[in-house]
Parts: structure tokens; C-alpha cells; sequence
């Protein structure tokens, strides 16, 4: 049957919140009953990233779908969104109402895949490890509030926080808090290669050629204990190197789903003329993308030249031209469907206006044409992206106010080079961690940051962060959150460009693909199944 599915589950709390092609390995039935997901995401070891999937430095939307899978942790997400249920925890609480001491009780007779038990001690070493790490890949910030890890017998673990922090729970269900076993991971080294290890739905295992990951192969782990129900016994995460070659082999019945990342083209043509046994599933989606700053940067040091682009972009033109119906505009951070969002750059800065952007940098005594270049990633986020630059580039030029040039780079060379700071300008996309407006703001502004931005608010991180986590209620944080994303709008250390939605196309014959993924985009390969119910 011939459909599109639109999939609205019920999300609780502040919702209203470089690999060679594939084509050629064989398919699902030379697979036996193995389901087949397609994914255009990309896994190699680098000299910067030698260990990707080590919780301890992962810190990718795509790589954190391999560890969901594989690494448990003490709380997860349900399949619907909302707040974190336990799984290798059979209960957790804050046993204060400052939010400070947060204790979990592991379930009986834990084990990891190879049968060794699994205690609150393995917790307290995977936590322990990740801070003494602490990656320049940025996902140690979730956890650097703990102060300390205590243990009480093999079962019970508290967690003792600096500060305040009723989003706790949602950091412990994220796979930088993955439990791993001191038998197969350092306490102070990252583990190279790409074997993953620990009490997960599956165990799995990486197929590699020429140092890059071709596919996963994950298989049902008959130890594991948890949350999580599993409708199959075996799935295949396939990765290819653009979304033409994953609809190709979706459509030659190679693969059951593909997912991360179709192209918006694909999309309007799938809903527009639907093809033969194939549906087309829309899932809700709190994807944003946006443009940064290094603010130490000469080119866009002076607030003026960021401000002068925010006048300048026309979300609207852009989403319009390369995106359709997929993506819509964005005016901040958070996105329009969290409770706590603010239209706060529209506020700021009104309509498209080259009018007002040229008094802001003749207000500052910039000289015009600012000549920048705005840098953006090849292969991580679709070929789309190349398209969104280019009228990024024609915006700013038509005004005569920017001369913008533009270089594209692999992902594997681009986010070591914006972390070092090698960018004045650059695009990047955020999938939340998990769905409160914390997590778009935080990472983007605390200490510790994804972006290893050189921009500082002390407002921000001094009062407003820690103010918004004190807040149990999280409608409560919201006038924190919204000074946040007016001080951002201000500042602009970061440009908020559109929110996107989220696509799947399978075979008719595959369910659960309502749920195999979630809105931030993490990949429920266990909701999978083959039949018609």
C-alpha cells in the first residue's frame, strides 16, 4: 500500500518538546532475516577522533545511535519523548529537594553481554572515567556538575552534584553515561577501533574496509535486562555515502528503512508520487541548524559584523529555496515547539533588512564589504547543505555590505579544525541530547562547551544556567531560558537558521517505524519488526 505516515506521539513535559559506498554488499536476504536500515551517516577513526565510539568521547548524533544499542544506561527515553524511565536502573530519585543527591538502584542480576555482573561500582568507573578523559569532544560537559560517585554495596549508586540540576535524569539516559566494564575500557585512555562493548539490546559488531566502518551488525543480546522490548533478533545499519545510493538500494529491496539523512527531494517526490510498497513516515523532529562564531576571530570579533548578518538572513528565502516543506524558520536556540522558546532574534532584529544592517556597522565603524568565508561540513549533514550556503553567500553578497566566499570540508577534517578554533564562521547542525531547552543552551554556552567557543556571557553561565536547573517545575525555568535567547540575539555568538522534520521511508512490510526514531533523532532499532500488525 501506497502511504505517507505521520506519526504525533504524546510528548511529556516541556515539549508542546569517511566511508565508501555499500551499494555492492549484499542485502537483507543474503542477511537471512536480518532487517537492513540504511543511514548516510559516516564512521572512521582519525588521528583526532582514533576512538569514535568511545562513550567517553562521542559526541555525534550518528555514532551515539551505534551506543544506544550496544552501552546501557542507568535511564532512558521512552519511545514517545518524555521524561526518562529507568533500564539498567530499577529505580533512581533525588533524595533532596535541592536536586543535588540523585540515587539509583541497579536491577538484580545485571549482567554486560559476556556474563560478568554488572555493578554499582562498573557505574561508578564509567562515570569516573568519562571525567577524567573529559574529550575536547565536548560530551563530558553533560556530566561536569558531578562532584562525586558514591557506591553502597554491589546495587546502589549516588550521584552527589555540585549544583542544582533537575535535568540529571535526562544526562544520565544519554550514552556519555553509558556503563562499560573496567575489563575491556582504560580508566584514563580512550578505546581505539570501533568495538563497543556493554548490557545493551544488542551486541554488535563493526564490518570495516580500508579503516571505515561499512556496516553494524547488531544481534539480540540474550543477557540484557532492561526497559526495552525487542521485536527482532538482528539489525543491520548499513552506511552509504549519499542518500541517492541508500534510495537506490531501498528501491532494489537491498535495505527495509532508510533514515538519517534523506534528502528533501526524496521527500516531496516519495509524498508526492508514492512508489509501490515502499511508505513514506514523517516523525516529530527538534533538529536545528545554524551558523557560529569564533568570537576571538578578526572578521567577526566586533558584535557589529554578527549582528549586521542577523538583519541580513532571510530564513524564510532559505528554508523556501533548499528545503520546502522539511525545514521552517528558526529566531532562536530553542526551538518553536519547546515551551520555553522566544522569537527572540525577530524581536531583535524584525524582517530581512539591509537598511538596518548597514546602520549597525556604520554605527560601529566597520568597514564595508566585510570579506568573510563561511565554512561548512560535506558529508554530515546531506548534500543539501552545499545548496543552503550557496544562498547564504548570495543573501549576504546581494547586500554589498559582505564579500562571502565559501569552503566545504569532510566532516572528519572540519570538526577537529572548528574546534580548534580554525573557523571565523561556520555551519553546524544540533540534535538535542534530550528534549528540555537546557540542552540548546548549555551546550552551546556553559564552560565545557560543544563548540569550544571563546564566548563568554557571565550571566549566562554564572546566573541563568544554574538558575534554570534549580527549577524541578521546568515551566519555571522559562524566564531564565528566555533572558538566555535574548542575550544570544544580542550577542550573537551563535545565528539560529530553521528547525527541521524528520523522514523515514521502509517497505510497507516493516513496523514499528513510528518509533524507530524519536525527536532527538535516536535511532530505536528494537521497535522494528517484519508482518502487517
Amino acid at each position: 500500500m501506497n502511504r505517507k505516515t505521520l506519526v504525533l506521539p504524546a510528548l511529556i513535559g516541556l515539549l508542546a518538546p569517511l566511508l565508501t559506498a555499500c551499494g555492492s554488499e549484499p542485502g537483507g536476504a543474503a542477511r537471512g532475516n536480518a532487517i537492513v536500515v540504511g543511514t548516510t551517516d559516516q564512521f572512521t577513526a582519525t588521528e583526532d577522533a582514533p576512538a569514535p565510539f568511545d562513550p567517553a568521547h562521542a559526541y555525534d548524533t550518528g555514532i551515539w545511535n551505534v551506543l544506544r544499542q550496544t552501552v546501557q544506561t542507568l535511564m532512558r527515553t521512552p519511545r514517545g519523548g518524555g521524561l526518562p524511565v529507568p533500564d539498567a536502573a530499577s529505580e533512581c530519585r533525588f533524595t533532596d529537594l535541592a536536586s543535588q543527591s540523585y540515587r539509583c538502584l541497579l536491577r538484580e542480576d545485571l549482567t554486560f553481554a559476556d556474563g560478568k555482573p554488572v555493578t554499582a561500582q562498573d557505574v561508578k568507573f564509567s562515570i569516573e572515567r568519562v571525567l577524567a578523559i573529559k574529550s575536547d569532544n565536548g560530551a563530558a560537559g553533560l556530566l561536569a556538575n558531578i562532584d562525586t560517585v558514591e557506591t553502597k554495596g554491589y546495587r546502589e549508586v549516588v550521584f552527589h552534584l555540585r549544583t542544582s540540576d533537575a535535568t540529571f535524569p535526562y544526562k544520565l539516559s544519554t550514552p556519555v553515561a553509558g556503563i562499560v566494564s573496567s575489563d575491556r575500557y582504560e580508566p584514563a585512555k580512550l578505546r581505539e577501533g570501533f568495538q563497543v562493548d556493554g548490557s545493551g539490546p544488542y551486541t554488535m559488531r563493526p564490518e570495516v574496509r580500508d579503516g571505515h566502518v561499512t556496516s553494524v551488525v547488531f544481534t539480540k543480546n540474550p543477557h540484557y535486562k532492561g526497559d526495552v522490548k525487542l521485536r527482532n533478533d538482528q539489525v543491520v545499519l548499513r552506511s552509504f555515502t549519499d542518500a541517492h545510493t541508500m534510495a537506490e538500494a531501498l528501491d532494489a529491496g537491498d535495505i527495509d528503512m532508510m533514515t538519517r539523512t534523506m534528502e528533501p527531494g526524496q521527500i516531496e517526490e516519495l509524498d508526492d508520487k508514492p512508489k509501490e510498497g515502499i511508505k513514506l513516515t514523517e516523525v516529530p523532529g527538534l533538529e536545528i541548524r545554524y551558523l557560529a562564531f569564533n568570537t576571538k576571530a578578526p572578521s567577526v570579533e566586533n558584535k557589529a559584523v554578527r549582528q549586521a548578518m542577523a538583519a541580513l538572513v532571510d530564513r524564510e528565502q532559505l528554508t523556501a529555496k533548499v528545503y520546502g516543506p522539511t525545514a521552517k524558520p528558526l529566531y532562536s536556540l530553542i526551538p518553536s515547539t519547546i515551551a520555553a522558546h522566544r522569537n527572540s532574534f525577530f524581536n531583535t532584529y524584525g524582517e530581512p533588512s539591509r537598511d538596518k544592517a548597514a546602520g549597525i556597522l556604520r554605527d560601529a565603524d566597520v568597514t564595508t564589504p566585510v570579506k568573510l568565508t563561511l565554512h561548512y561540513t560535506t558529508d554530515h549533514y546531506g548534500s543539501a547543505t552545499a545548496d543552503e550556503f550557496a544562498a547564504l553567500r548570495d543573501q549576504l553578497n546581494a547586500s554589498k555590505l559582505f564579500d562571502v566566499t565559501l569552503q566545504g570540508t569532510e566532516w572528519s577534517t572540519y570538526r577537529p579544525a572548528q574546534k580548534r578554533g580554525d573557523y571565523a564562521v561556520y555551519g553546524l547542525g544540533w540534535f538535542p541530547d534530550f528534549p528540555d531547552p537546557d540542552n540548546y543552551t548549555a551546550p552551546f554556552l556553559d564552560t565545557d562547551n560543544f563548540l569550544n567557543t571563546p564566548y563568554v556571557s557571565d550571566e549566562i553561565r554564572d546566573r541563568l544556567i544554574p538558575e534554570s536547573r534549580r527549577q524541578a517545575d521546568r515551566t519555571a525555568a522559562t524566564p531564565a531560558f528566555q533572558r538566555i535567547q535574548d542575550i544570544v540575539a544580542d550577542d550573537v555568538p551563535v545565528l539560529p537558521l530553521w528547525q527541521g522534520k524528520q523522514y523515514v521511508a521502509s517497505r510497507d512490510t516493516l513496523t514499528g517505524v513510528e518509533w524507530a526514531l524519536n525527536t532527538s533523532s535516536d535511532l530505536q532499532l528494537w521497535e522494528l519488526g517484519r508482518g502487517t500488525a
